[in-house]
């Protein structure tokens, strides 16, 4: 399938996990990827520049559409986890998480909107959570941020819809990536909690990056023109799926 051939498209956080299979399986559909990253990692067909989402992006925004020679679609996979529960969670692990996970993707976005609009058909995924509409277990400042982030989203895609840009998330469910694979090592039966947390998935399993990977392409291609303001759980049925055991 071709249908990003000629479209230019950034990926925060494109260096491992979900972002790295996005940014793999858009220049495999034709895209040109710029891969922006704390640690962006080498080799392979990608544009790869180290940026801090932390930080201003215009610059490192500007060079990757210049070095591609445009901008087209904005994936926005950047972001890292907490645990605990709002007593257990401080100030500092507040405005950690916040920085990264809601601003950093404002950034990224204000970033690039002076060239999504120039694109003909620009577009906006957000990666985001089950856990921005779900609750669990001692995941506070964590789902307040992805919670900020689907809602921040429904924004834009109403200030943008009138430019041209479209704006959609991805929600995932647990995903089987070198980030939970982190968490899972500090539990204290890893192999155990690995098994509950596929159990709580009606699939009765993790899902995988590169299943994330192809919503996001679905919804940032060109033939999902008439799509925005749209979050696509990706999650095993978890949202919506009430089972009988």
């Amino acid at each position: 399938m071709t249908d990003f051939d000629g479209l230019v498209a950034v990926v925060t956080g494109g260096g491992s996990g979900i972002g790295a299979a996005v940014a793999d399986l858009l220049a495999e559909r034709g895209a040109r990827v710029a891969v922006l990253d704390r640690d962006p990692g080498s080799g392979g067909p990608h544009l790869r520049l180290a940026a801090d989402v932390t930080g201003p992006l215009e610059a490192t925004m500007d060079r990757a559409a210049a070095l591609l020679g445009g901008l087209d679609v904005l994936v926005n996979c950047a972001a890292i986890s907490a645990v605990g529960t709002v007593e257990s969670s401080s100030d500092d692990e507040w405005h950690r998480c916040l920085d990264v996970n809601v601003v950093g993707v404002a950034r990224a976005c204000r970033a690039a909107l002076p060239h999504l609009r120039r694109s003909t058909g620009g577009v906006i995924v957000n990666v985001t959570s089950i856990a921005a509409t779900a609750g669990l277990v001692e995941r506070a400042v964590y789902s307040a941020t992805k919670g900020a982030v689907h809602a921040l989203s429904l924004a834009m895609a109403a200030d943008l819809v009138r430019d041209g840009v479209r704006v959609c998330t991805v929600a995932p469910g647990t995903v089987d990536t070198p980030w939970v694979a982190r968490l899972l090592a500090s539990a204290e039966d890893p192999v155990a909690e690995k098994h509950r947390l596929a159990a709580r998935q009606p699939t009765g399993r993790l899902v995988t990056a590169a299943e994330v990977a192809h919503a996001v392409a679905f919804l940032a291609s060109p033939l999902s023109g008439a799509t925005t303001g749209t979050a696509l759980a990706v999650d095993g049925g978890m949202s919506g799926l009430r089972l009988i055991r």
